[in-house]
């Protein structure tokens, strides 16, 4: 731990001699205020560092906040003593938005209802349930896996809802916390972008919409104006012809349910699946897990009945309350004419939704444990903030996160990284292009939803000016610009999967208690391979428009099935055995 302090403590000072023998004042523009690095290459700078330190030294929270601190010396001019401070506004700044306050709240809150499932024996009751049935590992991963399509319309609370129910039966069957987390991550976006009815949905199609509408103004070609506008009014059709584009999210998709039922890994994630086997532990020795599961305030009371309902009415109340909040905050925002489900999740506000939803789980409970006299109101009480105890420190790594997000908006890391996309290419290498910038922009900023905004309104224009979509539905390269589109959403998809400050990361890893850097590190070549399955046999071969990109997918199905016996081995059969056999 001091050698790690040490290397960060000299990292940071050195730093800052490096930057004292910089001219500061070139450093800012004198009319538009901004720092010099704004939008050009330094702007990656502090992302990378926070990145790279914490893949080095495994300490998250120091590792992010170098990369505030960096991008805030930046901010003023490589001032250390202003770029602390600067640091500690940025923070706050991050921790009171409403969005990021929901979602801590939402957090803390659902931290809290497990805590009282636990402490209460339902938790318990739910895994001697399930021990009926998923009697295998690989029954019980497939479980795991199965289970993401009852929460398909939300990310966070797919991620948050599905680790915590889930993580005492894999504990029991000696799965790796890091292939839960896994199976959590890879499933919930992904799901999430290529849904129909999910909470992205309206995002996704303002975006497209904005896009063409503001092109359809700016042109003053009148017949390619109207044939604009026209796709502007059909932007949910464009989403819809787009999702068979989604490489990446699909394969990512199937590849977690191959793993299972190939049983095979490969990598770090082989490692972690062989130790949590052979009985060397579900996480690794010295690892910290984002959430501390072991407060005696969330340990079953002895002589107690465990009895199964008293969580799964609990996390059953925080799904119905929150399909229904979706559904009456999205329909009291729907325009005059529209109608829909569609339209009515799209225009939900999914943050109300989930609060209600946590805060009901809360109280259920609590109701359940106190009226069956399984617990009192103060050792209920006591168990509830014993579990959002447990998730302070995953708190404190999102508002990390999300404070290294609003520095690298401040220094122009999106800005830069889409202007990286020029009309002097290819038109075929367009989507392909857009999946890896989407990419690295997601992988810096830590945000897909923020990725989507800053690359939607360069892509849509850009692919039109270069002749793709032209009479959208039918006309000329529409295939292309479904390509495009897909890429930038499939593209922050892989981004947020692989970057250890993106906050559906956090929240996996938060969820099944693993520790963020062991499941960064075991996700990542999962992600790497679907990624470039992904473009090889769909975004390069469907721009060219060579075949369906049905055919695609089928292909990519078929050679990750192919890597996955050709270099995975099953976590079962221990090195010794192999090579005995």
């Amino acid at each position: 731990m001091k050698r790690k302090l040490y290397l960060l403590a000299g990292f940071m000072a050195i730093t800052t001699l490096l930057f004292g023998w910089v001219d500061v004042q070139a450093w800012v523009d004198g009319e538009t205020g901004q720092p010099g690095a704004y939008g050009t290459w330094i702007s990656l700078i502090p992302p990378l560092v926070a990145i790279g330190l914490a893949l080095i030294t495994r300490e998250v929270i120091l590792s992010l906040f170098a990369g505030i601190w960096i991008g805030a010396l930046f901010l003023v001019s490589f001032n250390p003593f202003d770029g602390t401070a600067r640091s500690l506004d940025i923070l706050i700044d991050a921790l009171v938005n409403a969005d990021h306050i929901a979602i801590i709240v939402f957090s803390l809150l659902l931290g809290g209802m497990v805590g009282v499932m636990s402490r209460g024996g339902g938790t318990q009751g739910i895994v001697d349930q399930l021990s009926k049935f998923a009697t295998t590992r690989k029954k019980g991963q497939l479980f795991s896996w199965f289970s993401a399509f009852f929460i398909f319309f939300d990310d966070y609370a797919n991620t948050l809802i599905r680790g915590n129910a889930l993580r005492p039966m894999t504990d029991r069957l000696n799965i790796s916390r890091e292939k839960l987390a896994y199976i959590v991550d890879s499933t919930a976006a992904p799901l999430a972008v290529s849904a129909v009815i999910t909470t992205w949905i309206g995002f996704e199609i303002t975006q497209i919409q904005n896009a063409l509408s503001g092109l359809a103004a700016q042109t003053t070609d009148a017949a390619l104006a109207t044939q604009l506008q026209a796709g502007a009014d059909n932007a949910f059709i464009i989403f819809l012809h787009s999702i068979p584009y989604l490489f990446y999210p699909i394969l990512a998709l199937a590849f977690v349910v191959m793993t299972i039922v190939m049983r095979k890994e490969f990598g770090p994630m082989l490692t972690a699946e062989r130790r949590a086997y052979s009985g060397g532990g579900v996480i690794r020795p010295g690892s910290t897990p984002a959430t501390d599961t072991n407060l005696e305030t969330m340990q079953p009371i002895e002589g107690k009945p465990k009895r199964w309902i008293n969580a799964a009415l609990p996390v059953i109340s925080v799904i119905v309350v929150a399909l229904y909040g979706l559904y009456t905050t999205g329909a009291s925002a729907l325009a005059e004419g529209e109608s829909g489900l569609t339209n009515i999740i799209g225009n939900a506000d999914p943050f109300a939704a989930l609060l209600w939803a946590s805060f009901t789980g809360c109280a259920v409970a609590i109701g359940l444990v106190v009226f069956q006299k399984v617990l009192t109101l103060n050792q209920a009480l006591e168990s509830w903030v014993g579990g959002m105890q447990s998730m302070l420190m995953a708190v404190i790594i999102l508002i990390l996160a999300w404070g290294l997000g609003g520095v690298t908006q401040e220094i122009g890391t999106g800005t830069y990284l889409a202007s990286l996309l020029e009309d002097n290419l290819p038109l075929a290498l367009l989507p392909g292009l857009v999946f890896f910038i989407a990419a690295v922009t997601a992988f810096s900023t830590g945000t897909s939803w923020g990725t989507m905004a800053i690359l939607f309104p360069v892509v849509v224009p850009l692919a039109v000016a270069m002749g793709a979509g032209i009479g959208f539905a039918g006309g000329e390269h529409y295939s292309i610009l479904l390509g495009s589109v897909s890429s930038v959403m499939a593209g922050a998809v892989f981004g947020d999967h692989c970057s250890p400050i993106s906050d559906t990361t956090v929240l996996s890893s938060m969820s099944s208690a693993c520790d963020l850097i062991d499941h960064v590190r075991t996700q990542l070549p999962y992600a790497l391979v679907i990624a470039g399955v992904a473009i090889v046999v769909g975004e390069i071969p469907a721009a060219f428009e060579f075949i369906h990109p049905i055919w695609g997918i089928l292909a990519g199905l078929v050679i990750l099935w192919f890597i996955l016996k050709t270099f995975g081995r099953d976590p079962e059969v221990m090195p010794e055995k192999v090579t005995q056999d």
